[in-house]
């Protein structure tokens, strides 16, 4: 992913552990939504508004569409990194994410998730994300424009 000071993003470097694999030692397949949850929490937290935020703003983000593609597995021992991108969060929070084996830098994984605000007095869908987390990612805008 491209540095760029329109955009928030982050990066983590994690180990794939044993309990990630399958018998062939590589990583079963649906854990790479575990690795996306993984950046997310991370970028989320860098903007001011992880989940116990979220929680005390009396709004939840449910995820509502995930997509994976798969270009090259992971291995029991690799070192991952992964790239998330805030690439939407007027509507919704759209991030997207790459994960790289550190030791090679090649691309393993691309993914995308999209979450939606529901505020937790009412049950009811936001199609418009609140105001508090709105006004956490134009901060974190503005601190990376002058940085």
């Amino acid at each position: 992913m491209e540095k760029n000071k329109n955009f928030i993003q982050t990066e983590i470097i994690f180990p794939v552990e044993f309990y990630d694999v399958d018998s062939m030692r590589i990583v079963w397949h649906g854990n790479y939504v575990k690795y996306m949850e993984k950046a997310r929490c991370a970028l989320l937290d860098s903007v001011g508004f992880g989940y116990l935020e979220m929680e005390k703003s009396n709004f939840e983000f449910p995820v509502v569409d995930v997509k994976l593609r798969y270009v090259r597995s992971l291995r029991f021992g690799e070192k991952v990194k992964a790239q998330a991108r805030l690439v939407e969060y007027e509507n919704c929070i759209k991030i997207k994410y790459e994960f790289f084996s550190e030791s090679t830098g090649e691309l393993t994984t691309k993914a995308e998730s999209t979450q939606m605000a529901v505020n937790l007095k009412t049950g009811e869908t936001c199609f418009v994300c609140p105001e508090i987390f709105l006004n956490r990612v134009e901060a974190k805008l503005k601190e990376q424009q002058v940085s």
